[in-house]
């Protein structure tokens, strides 16, 4: 009896110091994991981060799905931080014979609440521990919120188109490359999958592709003499009715309607106005959404620039040629039913190398995958024909 009972006692003391060692752990961890949350810009919480990246070196592999969670909503610098620490863990695990938890991993990859980087840097981690597995959910990637995994599925549909035109079945290969196109998002592909179609004889419109806005009332120049106008609030950011007159730059000036053919949607105050520079001119469209929802605009620019919905500042750029692309800035914002009003502004500086010559932005309005949402309006405005 006195042993039985001394066993018990010996029993629940090595469970309780287990437990706790255990939350000791967990606690670590988690003070860890806070502190590369914690790292900003100009080295903010570096020193902190080093130390905490250290400790996390040591981890488990059992770890990694919730060191990806702590990437959801975190800054760009803290999310290099914690992939640094995946990636030393999964080094360690593999080095010494260990398994990823494969089952966690894809239950993470497959629960889209997760942000997309997370989401996509699980996939990999499966990919290059089961090739095989990793292949059999590309396919389910063709319609996710995350443009890295969509790509794999894309991907995989034009490698199926390319075989169904080398094996003369091109019909088939048509309708696969319709679908490759419809869930495809990076200009590359794009261009590669509407190539293709073109040279099978079909038809493909980009513009309605990408729901560019292609229609718009213009109104400037206004001047932007030592980079001031982008601060500067001229009228049609006071009054932006298309039948008002402002005080430009040389005189007295009005909106004057402006269509682009071009297959991006490209919109160029050089058209209306000439190559000038210390500039800003404005344009503006209306894009009638046929309920109250979210979307994002998705604009290109080189430019700086604002951006207005109905009258209130959604963001702004006083940045002047580092590039554009297509979908460079992503702008969250909730369309009301109806009509909804769309106003940019871009600055041109005095810079006169061939490469600041263009002042021009593109813009389109769509969801959060990237799919296009188009205006109900009868004079559809991102509607061109092609």
């Amino acid at each position: 009896m006195k042993h039985s009972l001394m066993f018990k006692v010996l029993t629940a003391l090595s469970l309780a110091c287990t437990l706790s060692l255990g939350r000791a752990a967990d606690d670590e961890f988690d003070k860890s994991v806070a502190a590369l949350r914690a790292v900003g810009g100009e080295g903010q919480g570096n020193l902190a981060a080093g130390q905490a990246m250290q400790r996390l070196a040591k981890s488990r592999a059992v770890k990694l799905p919730a060191l990806l969670s702590a990437m959801d909503g975190a800054n760009p610098f803290a999310v290099n931080y914690i992939r640094g620490a995946v990636d030393v863990i999964v080094g360690n695990t593999l080095a010494k014979g260990g398994q990823l938890p494969m089952v966690e991993l894809g239950e993470f990859l497959l629960k889209k609440s997760h942000d997309t980087k997370p989401r996509a840097l699980a996939f990999d981690l499966i990919r290059r521990v089961d090739a095989d597995a990793a292949e059999q959910l590309v396919p389910g990637f063709l319609g996710d919120p995350s443009v890295d995994l969509r790509r794999e599925a894309v991907t995989r549909l034009i490698g199926q188109a390319m075989g169904l035109v080398k094996s003369d079945n091109k019909p088939a290969a048509v309708l696969l490359y319709r679908q490759a196109l419809d869930a495809a998002r990076d200009l590359d592909q794009i261009q590669s999958i509407s190539g293709e179609l073109r040279e099978l004889g079909r038809k493909v419109n980009l513009t309605r592709h990408f729901g560019f806005l292609v229609k718009w009332q213009m109104t400037g120049p206004f001047h932007n003499k030592d980079r001031a106008g982008f601060a500067a609030v001229f009228g049609p950011e006071k009054n932006p009715n298309l039948s008002a007159s402002y005080n430009g730059m040389d005189g007295k000036v009005k909106w004057q309607p402006y269509s682009t053919d071009d297959e991006y949607g490209m919109v160029d105050f050089n058209k209306p106005y000439g190559d000038l520079k210390e500039v800003t001119g404005y344009a503006q469209t209306e894009f009638v959404s046929v309920s109250d929802r979210p979307a994002e605009l998705r604009l290109g620019c080189k430019n700086a620039w604002k951006v207005w919905l109905n009258g209130e500042l959604v963001f702004g750029r006083d940045e002047y040629h580092r590039g554009m692309r297509i979908d460079q800035y992503k702008l969250s914002v909730q369309l009301k039913k109806g009509s909804n009003t769309i106003l940019v502004k871009a600055c041109q500086n005095e810079q006169v190398e061939d490469w600041t010559v263009q002042w021009q932005f593109q813009l389109r309005v769509c969801d959060a995958t990237g799919t296009a949402i188009h205006s109900a309006a009868k004079n559809n405005p991102e509607v061109a024909a092609k």
